[in-house]
């Protein structure tokens, strides 16, 4: 098994030798270029994707190019567009690789099987689903709460690696706020 896998499983799920074969057989290796597509608006999502390394960026653009970012993935942390994933629907949104990424992909069929075939597998993906939610719904709240300035701290203090290593752009688009706004942020500190 991968072991950046493994740890993200150690204290979620105990696997007998063989159950961590049967997991590892499921999960097959992506390596990514930086900006590179793995969903295109209008297709169906196939892959939930666990990142080993790098970064996954979920994301809408309107009918004029401008782009929403709804939802970062560093590592340690699975990601893909969950709606179109789940509902096997073309997705309305797009998901990115910004960085080079070491990705680990499992696609819907096999994860399906590895919730009848690995006792307490489907038990602990609802529980990461439901703290990304939370995550997600806190973000959501955030830009009726928080003003700039407060969203900004809040980054900094919870993921500041997502300000070290990601575009002013993509910062900005994902605080909701524009880049000459985050750049007045950064240069107050």
């Amino acid at each position: 098994m991968h072991p950046a896998l493994q740890t993200y499983l150690a204290g979620k799920i105990t696997l007998s030798a063989e159950e961590a074969s049967v997991v590892s057989s499921y999960f097959k290796v992506k390596y990514t270029k930086r900006n590179e597509i793995l969903v295109a608006k209008g297709s169906v999502a196939r892959y939930v994707y666990f990142v080993v390394k790098g970064c996954l960026r979920v994301f809408l653009t309107d009918d004029q190019g401008n782009e929403s970012t709804r939802f970062l993935v560093l590592e340690g942390r699975f990601g893909t567009t969950f709606p179109s994933f789940i509902l096997r629907q073309p997705s309305i949104a797009s998901l990115q690789s910004p960085e080079s990424s070491e990705l680990l992909m499992i696609s819907y069929e096999d994860r399906q099987a590895l919730y009848t075939r690995i006792p307490g597998w489907e038990t602990m993906d609802r529980i990461g689903l439901e703290l990304d939610y939370i995550e997600s719904i806190r973000r959501i709240e955030s830009f009726i709460s928080l003003d700039a300035r407060a969203r900004y701290d809040t980054l900094q203090q919870t993921n500041p690696e997502i300000i070290q290593r990601l575009p002013a752009k993509i910062i900005a688009d994902y605080l909701g706020i524009s880049q000459e706004t985050l750049s007045r942020l950064k240069t107050k500190r």
